[in-house]
């Protein structure tokens, strides 16, 4: 069952038709007109007609459609309140309208127009409030991040031509009526993995301003694995030297430097996304065991690794130096991570026995909150003793065995938060179909429906409701080499994933999705982004 949706289609049916009337009125002035030009003067009032206020994603959890739209014109200016974070977003929104408008749009702090106004919404943290009528359009939050994920509705809400940086002469209307809109649940991530490919900072940057179009707040950075360390360690410097020197098929691999890190964190910061860097371990370490030979048991450095198996590498749980090492990573890395979080992995780990998992985790868990960070770690650590607080990230299958997910069950019921990221459901990296090019198989196929179509809420037996903090959509990057890649991976997956994570489970319904999904495509063309056709969406023909 779906809010206040239903009036909107007609709304733009009632409005098109007007448009209909006032076209085939000129023409009556005049002589009658020709097939072709009725054609085109219908056309035109479709295109003119402006974008319903439900063709959102993610879903809004309350639209109630009406009055007059309004129009954006060259005298259009942005109010801001008088606060630099303010200014910050509505910079931003002009950033975004300057371009593809042609119009000056000043950031003012009198007038009308457009709007951006901190008051109390009663819609928390990261909500806000939309309307729009023929005066002006008014975003109003408790806090900056509510106002910025307004501005990315309001960006819908707008022709998808806005998002050209050349100027389209066209109306630019937003539908009339009040969007209230606030998260299901507070954490909403991806994860890119730059461990198996390395992926340079403006790659970076580029997935950033993606996920935030779609109200993304976490970005989870795979930062070492097998294949590459990739963020400089001043106290072991052969990590990213040595260990970050190549990567799956042999390439030269890279690495983040400090500097290269906080331009990360600072630009996901400017959109409202946090960062989570992960270090995974005690598995999935071979670059570090390939740059120092002290961290392996046996005091022998195995070559540096390209290939795509897991499993095959650990720590040495034993060693002293394994823990002085764990506290140097862990240290350097909290001070240049501004969030709350630090992910240590804890999956594959089939080279470490059970006890020294055990004993492995119970000393690294303390390293983090030493360093004020709150652990994250994939669902094998609930086998281990989670910390309190601690989340753990669930990657299993619908398939994956009961005794495996009762495991994960009775920590959340004893307090351990879950991230949700079943694996045959929202990563992004197996392939659509078996003709799909890039990506695995190992899950199975995942087609955008299946991606889409599950509860977080009700997904694991026996886990509470209330134990789930959200969900985050990982994409490994074992066959991804460019930015093309990754967003034909993730695109049109990744919107519903997002969907999953902010809208009300109310909402959630497939054959209402796939229109505003397949309502997106222009969007994408117009910011670049390459995408997967799927013929599960209706996407428009021309």
């Amino acid at each position: 069952m779906r809010r206040n949706h239903s009036s909107t289609p007609r709304t733009g049916r009632v409005l098109g038709s007007l448009l209909l009337v006032a076209a085939a009125g000129a023409f009556a002035l005049g002589a009658a007109p020709t097939a072709p030009e009725a054609r085109a003067a219908a056309a035109g009032a479709r295109a003119q007609a402006p974008v319903p206020l439900d063709r959102v994603v993610p879903a809004p959890a309350s639209v109630t459609p009406g009055g007059a739209p309004y129009r954006i014109t060259r005298g259009t200016a942005v109010r801001v309140d008088d606060s630099a974070e303010v200014r910050r977003v509505g910079a931003y929104l002009t950033g975004i309208l300057r371009p593809s408008t042609g119009y000056p749009l000043p950031l003012t702090d009198h007038g009308g127009g457009i709007r951006l106004h901190l008051a109390k919404t009663g819609l928390g943290a990261e909500g806000y409030r939309l309307h729009s009528g023929p005066d002006g359009v008014t975003l109003t939050a408790d806090t900056p991040a509510g106002l910025f994920h307004g501005v990315q509705t309001l960006r819908q809400l707008l022709p998808a031509a806005v998002e050209r940086k050349t100027v389209s002469r066209q109306s630019w209307r937003i539908a009339g009526g009040t969007i209230e809109d606030r998260p299901r649940y507070a954490y909403r991530g991806a994860m890119l993995d730059v461990s198996r490919h390395f992926f340079g900072v403006d790659q970076v940057k580029r997935y950033i301003d993606e996920l935030a179009l779609y109200k993304v707040n976490e970005l989870h950075l795979h930062l070492s694995d097998d294949q590459g360390w990739r963020i400089a360690v001043d106290s072991w410097p052969r990590l990213s030297a040595y260990g970050g020197a190549t990567e799956v098929g042999g390439g030269k691999g890279g690495y983040y430097t400090k500097a290269q890190y906080r331009q990360i964190v600072s630009y996901a910061a400017s959109r409202y996304v946090e960062v989570v860097p992960e270090i995974d371990m005690p598995g999935h370490t071979n670059a570090a065991l390939a740059s120092y030979a002290e961290l392996n048991c046996d005091g022998v450095a195995p070559p540096r690794y390209t290939g795509t198996s897991v499993g095959f590498s650990s720590l040495c749980v034993s060693k002293d130096v394994t823990y002085t090492f764990v506290d140097d990573v862990v240290r350097e890395l909290a001070a240049l991570t501004p969030g709350r979080y630090l992910h240590i992995g804890g999956d594959e780990a089939h080279s470490t026995s059970h006890a020294d998992y055990v004993t492995f985790m119970d000393r690294v868990q303390p390293v983090v909150a030493k360093y004020g960070k709150t652990v994250i770690g994939w669902h094998q650590l609930t086998g281990a003793h989670p910390a309190k607080g601690a989340l753990a990230q669930y990657w299993g299958l619908d398939g994956t065995g009961a005794a495996e997910k009762d495991q994960v069950a009775r920590a959340a019921r004893n307090g351990t938060g879950l991230i949700l990221s079943p694996a045959d459901r929202v990563y992004l990296d197996m392939k659509y179909t078996k003709d799909t090019k890039l990506g695995l198989t190992w899950a199975g196929l995942v087609e955008v429906r299946r991606s889409y179509d599950w509860d977080p809420g009700a997904y694991l037996p026996g886990a509470p409701a209330s134990a789930v903090r959200g969900v985050e959509a990982p994409l490994w990057s074992e066959t991804l080499k460019t930015s093309a890649d990754i967003e034909y991976m993730a695109f049109p997956r990744l919107p519903g994933a997002a969907e999953l994570g902010w809208s009300p489970a109310a909402t959630h319904d497939w054959d209402t999705y796939k229109v505003r999904l397949a309502a997106q495509a222009p969007r994408w063309d117009a910011l670049g982004i390459r995408y997967y056709k799927s013929p599960q969406v209706p996407w428009p023909t021309s």
